[in-house]
């Protein structure tokens, strides 16, 4: 599994998702995942299945040290001791002493920016979490979490698929040395019927899940996270390091993006957005 770099995190490139995903699923995908080669797994506290990615990852039979595990705090946990108690109670759950990285689930001024990114820094010090970052976090939240922070953020993880311009956070990001986790890389299912998309896949030989995932890691500094409760499609997922984009087919694909292209904006979460083209 190839690797992005990003302020002195190694994170493998393509990621399995457990969002929307029931208990017994992620205790049927994790180790299947994990069997054909996947390396990273991504869950959050709100995704309540925590337990399940655990469980998944201890029936897998790979050492903890070789998976990458991804959680995320959520909104209301932010403060100072909430925030530690929850890293605890999600580190129980997934029966584990750490986790590899550590993200703010979504942007809340209702506790000050800097008590979030100091208990960040905390666990972070406390060897609970290796690595720490942000999630749909603006280029203005992402510079200020940056300046304030005494560790490096290694990603800001945010919606990124061929309908939605993000290339303001994704440059802001590169320059502070940060990667950019892809989410909803899929679109809610619409890509599978975009007919560029299926033109480029049939080139290829391809399914449009191996296109858009390839177009994700591709480029630079940017990790894919794929999610499917189905064991095939799961496999073709996996399969996207052995063939290459052309430079016209990669601009194909970005020239979708269209300003109503953004999907997830949760009221009461989501922040005043960067422009998109």
């Amino acid at each position: 599994m190839r690797t992005v770099r990003a302020n002195g995190a190694a994170i493998p490139a393509l990621g399995f998702g457990t969002f929307r995903m029931s208990g017994p699923d992620v205790l049927r995908m994790v180790p299947h995942a994990l069997d054909l080669g996947f390396r990273h797994i991504d869950t959050a506290q709100i995704y309540g299945n925590e337990t399940e990615v655990g469980e998944g990852l201890a029936r897998s039979g790979i050492a903890r040290a070789d998976v990458f595990l991804t959680t995320k705090v959520w909104v209301e946990n932010y403060r100072h001791d909430a925030f530690l108690a929850s890293v605890d109670e999600s580190l129980a759950k997934l029966r584990t002493d750490y986790v590899d990285l550590l993200l703010l689930h979504w942007p809340s001024a209702s506790v000050p920016l800097a008590e979030q990114i100091g208990a960040l820094n905390e666990v972070q010090r406390s060897g609970r979490v290796r690595h720490i970052g942000v999630s749909n976090f603006t280029v203005a939240m992402m510079e200020e979490a940056i300046s304030i922070s005494d560790a490096p953020l290694v990603t800001n993880q945010i919606e990124y698929h061929p309908y939605l311009d993000q290339k303001a956070v994704i440059a802001s990001a590169r320059e502070a040395g940060l990667s950019v986790t892809a989410y909803y890389a899929m679109a809610d299912g619409r890509v599978l019927t975009d007919p560029a998309l299926r033109e480029i896949g049939s080139r290829h030989r391809r399914s449009v899940a191996q296109v858009v995932l390839r177009w994700l890691v591709q480029q630079e500094g940017i990790v894919a996270l794929s999610k499917t409760v189905n064991e095939r499609r799961a496999s073709e997922n996996l399969t996207i390091f052995d063939f290459e984009l052309s430079a016209e087919e990669m601009a194909a694909i970005h020239a979708l993006a269209r300003p109503t292209g953004r999907i997830v904006s949760p009221p009461g979460l989501a922040p005043e957005w960067d422009p998109a083209c």
